[in-house]
Parts: structure tokens; C-alpha cells; sequence
């Protein structure tokens, strides 16, 4: 399957992304990936080494002609998001990713595909092999922990890099160019109570759950509406309750940064109120089906009898756990008044674990305003805390301020007016990139972030176009030879 991959063009390019497809290399756990590149950096005879973070970095020296061009920085994050569907069967710690071509696409079997951001890393390896690509000076920089706290970019310290400008690859549409990103908040409510022990005489288990959702990134999907299976789901057992059904546990979703696309419950239900609260149940899942039909085409709503529960919350405690997460706010927050149609603020209810007393609700919220960013926070605070949840914020991040003059977005878009024949889209995104954390400590790199095109990143359904890949690859050869020179 992935030997396929190996024959695409770029062969280079995509035998590199093969090959790193191989090492493990899920957030926080990137020791193995981080001995593969800096095993790279040094087979290629290239001043390489990894600082007190992790990162890695890798000069490779201007070629003949283009010694005095400003000195280059390429950048991308070494981590993937690991994400797969239940019934696929793999161990992200020991299995390589298992590839395929759809058409266009390159795709992966049940899991994320890691084209986010390893296509990104599978350039700069090319590019710091290749013998024929002209370009200036090179640090290319391979950061960790990008997509559960950005530690590589906040460990990174000042005095290190010598680059003027900096080219993250790591957005996800071939049109864009993007100047501008959200910060961050990981928001966490947590409590705790008292289970109650069940009368089994008289009482039938239920598993009631939600899958088959799109799920996708929390940053750059979270205006398309897509279903979050923890919202509804608790939307179904919050009516459920008043029916009589009486709940025993709640799991759903898993990374803060993925739109949960999984989530089930276990309940319990005396033989008096069966009839009513499954009646309940399947009339609140036939309003979900047609709500979401056009959106939502593989959703997939169901409960069943299971073993009856030994102890479930009390009648109390359901109500206002399932109170609280149903005030949560989900999705969009606010819509920027100055940038047309991005996404200001928002928050993903991405974790949702009720089990043997203990209550954890994991959010994330993003904002290109810092102020609105807290407000998000704070909004969640207030709702969990009518419930008597303890609320933290941590693993803050800030945004990265668009500059529309900025030179080296004048040199990207030129280069790629002439080479495709109309204008780039100059963007902010609501993803989180790593330019506003460098920026601290180097204020004065001139900064840019463009990619190919990635859909479904933080899912299973995760893909990268072939064709954009090629367009991606010929576009920053382009920006290499027409990097303008030392001021």
C-alpha cells in the first residue's frame, strides 16, 4: 500500500514522507522521530543538533551565487495528531501509518494520515538532501509538540536561530497564504461525586452512544457545523434523565484539538420506564438524524441493553453535570469584525469522562484577540461553575498579529500570481501555528505560512491532494531562488 505512495511524484518528497510515516511520533512522544531526524541532519554531513527542548535544527549552507540573500528559516512541527476510528485495529506507538491512493488523494487505513504536518517536514528533508535547488542560507527547524501545547515553539530560546525570514508549511489550502493565526486556552473543568448504589432488581442497562461522525480540526473546521458526538449525546441523556433514565457513566471524545466524533454512555432504566425513556431516546436521535442529514451523512445513532450498572450519579448530580455541559459553548464564539469570514473566537468541548466518581470536561478555546480568547475561557467558567466544577486554564498560546506589509508576503504573492495565472487568497487562519510563540523571542522575522491542500486533519478521514502536493513543492522552489537579498 504505501509502496504505491513511494512512486508519486516528487518520488523524493514522498519517499521521505513514507519513511517518516514509519516512526511513531504522536505528541509528547516524539523521542523516536526526534533520533530520526537528527540522525538525517548528520547522514547528510549538515551542522545539525537539538536543543534543551527537543527541537532539532539543521543548517545547510547558501548554494554557489545565493550567498547574499537573506538567510531563510523552514519550519514544521514533528508531531501528528493520533486519531483513529474504533474498530480499526493499530498502536500508534509501534505501527507505521498504512497509506493509500484514492484518485487524488493520498489517504490512511482507518487512522490520520500525519500529512499534517509531515508533508511539511518531508520538504525541508528534500530540500536539505537535493543537490539542484538553488536557495540562500538554510535553518530548517523541526519543532515538537506543536498540537497539544506548542512546547517546542515556547522552548525554543532567543540567539539560536540566525535566519531573517521564516517559512512555516504548515496551513492547508494551495490557494492561501496565510499572515495571521489564533492563540489558544486549554480550558478543564473538573469534579467529583458521590455514586449511588443501584437496586438491580428491578433494572435494565442501556449503552447509548454516537459514531461515524467528520470529527476534523477544532481550529479550521469549527465554523462548518459539524456534529460534536459529547454535545449530542449529553443532549440526549440531559432528556433522557427526565424520563427516568438514570446515568452510570459518559466517554466521549479524545484530543482537545480534534471535533470529538465518538462518544458513548452507559445508563440504567427501571422496567416501569423503559418504554418511556427509550421513546425519549429514539424521538431526540430522529431530531439529530434531520438536523444534520446534509451535513452529518454517515452519523450513526444508537442504544442498546447492556449489563445493568452497579452504581450510577445521583438524580442531583446528573442533572447538574448534564446541565452544565449542555450551557457549554461549542463552535463558533464570535466571527472577527475586521477580517471577512474568519473565525475570531471559539471553544471545542473535546473530552467528556464521567466514571467512578470523578467528572472531567477538557475544552479548547481559540481566539485571534486575546481579550476574547479569556472571554471564551471565562464564559465556561461561569457555566461549570453553577455546577460546582473547579475550573483551570492552562498550556496558554498567543496569535500571531497579520502584517500586510510584510516583504516576504509581497515575494509569495507576485511569484505566485505570475506562476498560476490569478491571486492568492492572503488569509488569517483559526488554526494554531507556531509564528506568534517565535515571534517572541524573535520579533523581528518577517513571517509566512502556506501549504497544500490537507482535509480532515485531526481525523481518520484525514487526506493530502497529490496534485497539490506538486503545486505546494514547485511554488517553494520558486520562493528559495527569489528570496531578496541582505539589506
Amino acid at each position: 500500500m504505501s509502496d504505491t505512495v513511494r512512486q508519486l511524484s516528487p518520488t523524493k518528497l514522498w519517499n521521505h514522507f513514507a519513511d517518516l510515516n514509519q516512526v511513531p511520533r504522536g505528541s509528547k512522544k516524539e523521542e523516536r522521530v526526534i533520533e530520526f531526524m537528527v540522525n538525517y541532519g548528520k547522514s547528510l554531513g549538515l551542522d545539525t543538533h537539538k536543543d534543551e527542548t527537543g527541537n532539532v535544527i539543521i543548517r545547510k549552507p547558501a548554494t554557489a551565487g545565493m550567498e547574499n540573500r537573506q538567510p531563510v528559516i523552514l519550519q514544521s512541527h514533528l508531531d501528528m495528531v493520533h486519531q483513529k476510528n474504533n474498530d480499526t485495529v493499530f498502536d500508534f506507538d509501534k505501527d507505521g501509518i498504512k497509506m493509500y491512493i484514492d484518485g487524488d488523494w493520498v489517504k490512511a487505513h482507518g487512522t490520520t494520515l500525519g500529512a499534517d504536518n509531515g508533508i511539511g517536514v518531508s520538504t525541508i528533508m528534500t530540500i536539505l538532501a537535493a543537490d539542484d535547488i538553488q536557495h540562500p542560507d538554510l535553518e530548517a527547524l523541526f519543532t515538537i509538540d506543536e498540537e497539544t501545547g506548542m512546547t517546542g515553539a515556547f522552548g525554543l530560546k532567543g540567539g539560536v536561530l540566525n535566519g531573517k525570514i521564516l517559512l512555516n508549511l504548515d496551513t492547508e489550502n494551495d490557494t492561501e497564504i496565510d499572515i495571521g493565526c489564533a492563540g489558544g486556552l486549554d480550558v478543564t473543568a473538573t469534579r467529583t461525586y458521590k455514586p449511588e448504589k443501584l437496586d438491580h432488581s428491578d433494572c435494565i442497562g442501556l449503552q447509548i452512544g454516537i459514531k461515524g461522525l467528520q470529527g476534523g480540526h477544532s481550529g479550521v473546521d469549527i465554523h462548518l457545523g459539524r456534529g460534536n458526538a459529547n454535545k449530542l449525546l449529553n443532549r440526549i441523556l440531559y432528556n433522557a434523565t427526565s424520563a427516568g433514565m438514570r446515568l452510570a457513566s459518559f466517554d466521549g471524545g479524545s484530543l482537545r484539538n480534534a471535533i470529538p466524533r465518538e462518544a458513548s454512555a452507559i445508563a440504567a432504566v427501571t422496567t416501569e420506564n423503559k418504554e418511556k425513556v427509550l421513546a425519549q431516546i429514539h424521538k431526540d436521535m430522529d431530531y439529530i438524524r434531520k438536523e444534520y442529514q446534509s451535513i452529518e451523512s454517515h452519523i450513526e445513532l444508537y442504544v442498546n441493553e447492556t449489563t445493568v450498572p452497579e452504581q450510577v450519579l445521583s438524580v442531583a448530580d446528573q442533572q447538574q453535570m448534564l446541565a452544565a455541559i449542555y450551557t457549554a459553548h461549542n463552535g463558533v464564539f464570535r466571527m472577527s469584525p475586521d477580517i471577512e469570514d474568519l473565525v475570531e473566537a471559539s471553544n471545542n468541548v473535546a473530552r467528556v469522562l464521567i466514571k467512578d466518581g470523578e467528572l472531567k470536561v477538557m475544552c479548547l478555546s481559540r481566539s485571534s484577540v486575546e481579550s476574547s480568547k479569556l472571554d471564551v475561557a471565562h464564559s465556561l467558567e461561569a457555566a461549570f461553575g453553577l455546577a460546582g466544577f473547579e475550573t483551570t486554564f492552562t498550556n496558554g498560546y498567543p496569535g500571531w498579529t497579520p502584517n500586510p506589509n510584510s516583504p516576504i508576503l509581497n515575494v509569495l504573492t507576485s511569484l505566485y500570481e505570475k506562476m498560476y495565472g490569478e491571486k492568492a487568497d492572503v488569509v488569517a487562519c483559526h488554526a494554531g501555528l507556531e509564528c506568534g510563540i517565535l515571534g517572541i523571542n524573535y520579533p523581528e522575522l518577517d513571517m509566512i505560512s502556506y501549504g497544500p491542500t490537507i482535509i480532515g486533519a485531526h481525523s481518520p478521514d484525514e487526506r493530502v491532494s497529490i496534485s497539490s502536493v506538486q503545486k505546494f513543492w514547485k511554488f517553494t522552489q520558486e520562493i528559495l531562488k527569489n528570496i531578496p537579498e541582505k539589506g
